[in-house]
């Protein structure tokens, strides 16, 4: 929304916009961009050689760049860097369920050997497109005198930051887990959302369905049949997307993420989901690298993404090798001091086991500590969706001398103010609402 501003203030000064192609996102030529010049430019002490718009508008690039992932080679045009690649990837799908499940995860973790050396995006969270942000407004904040500038707070009531938690449903196994867990989480006061695959994978009755919605959780899809070829080719993606739509529709399911994170963030304007959940912040420990490094959620074309910014479960328990909430705990943490999305993925298939119920049961009761103590808005992912979507159409207007808020939702909005303290941006939240014309 900040940027939106700066898009309408140097309008006049840019070139004609460039078009998409079938509506999906511009691919503009990103070399000058690559991460270690966007690290390079939020280290330099000033940028006298640039106007303020100039300025403002690289930093517009760059983010939009960050969150199309257009920095790694070929995440926006192919999920292969190369044919090789490809064919090992299909041949390993073909043979997958030939695999006893040591096996797989015992070729998983020679995959993702070299993942700890990867020095971008930043593990265990990133946070570029933020650093960037900070620096937005440090140059408004010093161009106004240093005087605290105002903007819609990011969550509704004033609330510190988000959380919603996710499951990919892969197996029949997987399925028939889901009710237990929905239980877990009753417990602890908690919904979900459960992604399902329609087909092949295993049976979908309207039953089990039925019991997922009237147990107050989402159902969204997980691609059509988790066979790892939805995104070969356009042709093939294409129409695999009709099919997943016509689900959508049936199911009322206005949410989607790819199996196995796979993504092509140029072909997403196919689906005619809401939100999409497909792309992680860091994707260290993913088959396609890359990731958005923000914590925030994001437009693509009308499409929202609700970026992945914990590890998945399967990661933290069968690659990492570890059963503990300390992780968790440390990315939770970190996302927190940004007030950003807090999304977890959790699949039913790999927490059957008493060992990883009871370290679910846990990650749900500190959950449920953080909205209790820590005014954390545990959500639904349609509802961010629609938060989100509600907040884009807000403003902000000034009546006698005070900012107020107008707009849907408005009476949920919050005014916030960006300072500078100490060099740092600061932001501070006003407690009442601040809806125009209620005084």
């Amino acid at each position: 929304m900040l940027l939106e501003r700066v898009r309408a203030t140097s309008k006049s000064q840019r070139g004609p916009a460039e078009p998409r192609a079938n509506g999906g996102p511009s691919r503009r030529n990103s070399s000058a961009f690559s991460p270690a010049k966007i690290l390079e430019a939020l280290e330099r002490p000033s940028y006298t050689a640039c106007e303020p718009v100039q300025r403002l508008s690289a930093f517009d690039e760059a983010i939009r760049i960050l969150r199309l992932e257009q920095y790694v080679d070929n995440t926006t045009s192919s999920i292969d860097p190369s044919a090789r690649q490809s064919l090992v990837r299909q041949i390993y799908y073909w043979l997958r369920p030939l695999f006893p499940v040591a096996f797989r995860k015992y070729l998983q973790r020679i995959a993702l050997r070299d993942w700890s050396s990867i020095p971008f995006p930043k593990w265990p969270v990133d946070f570029t497109t933020e650093r960037i942000m900070d620096e937005v407004w440090r140059q408004l904040l010093e161009s106004n005198g240093g005087e605290a500038l105002p903007f819609i707070w990011f969550w509704p009531e004033g609330q510190s930051s988000c959380c919603i938690m996710t499951h990919d449903v892969e197996t029949a196994t997987g399925r028939d887990f889901c009710k237990t867990m929905m239980e877990m989480e009753r417990r602890h006061g908690i919904t979900s959302a459960f992604e399902v695959v329609p087909e092949e994978r295993y049976e979908v009755p309207e039953m089990y369905l039925q019991e997922l919605r009237d147990g107050g959780c989402e159902v969204c899809l997980h691609g059509l049949n988790h066979d790892g070829h939805l995104f070969s080719s356009e042709a093939v993606f294409l129409e695999r997307a009709q099919k997943i739509n016509a689900y959508a529709r049936s199911w009322g399911a206005v949410g989607f993420r790819s199996p196995v994170m796979y993504r092509n963030l140029a072909w997403l304007h196919a689906f005619q989901f809401s939100y999409d959940m497909s792309v992680p912040n860091v994707a260290h420990l993913d088959p396609q690298r890359g990731g958005c490094c923000t914590v925030m959620p994001y437009f693509i074309g009308d499409i929202l993404e609700l970026p992945l910014t914990t590890t998945q479960d399967y990661s933290l328990f069968h690659i990492l090798q570890q059963r503990s909430l300390d992780l968790w705990k440390q990315q939770v943490a970190m996302i927190r001091e940004r007030y950003g999305l807090i999304s977890f993925i959790v699949h039913p298939d790999y927490v059957n086991e008493k060992w990883s119920s009871d370290l679910y049961d846990a990650l749900l009761d500190y959950i449920a500590e953080l909205r209790a103590q820590h005014g954390v808005w545990m959500a639904l992912p349609k509802e961010v969706d629609a938060w989100w979507r509600a907040r884009r159409e807000m403003r902000l207007v000034q009546e006698h001398g005070d900012w107020r808020i107008s707009g849907p939702r408005s009476e949920q909005a919050r005014v916030a103010y960006a300072s500078l303290k100490e060099g740092r941006v600061v932001y501070r939240v006003e407690s009442s609402k601040a809806v125009a014309g209620v005084v």
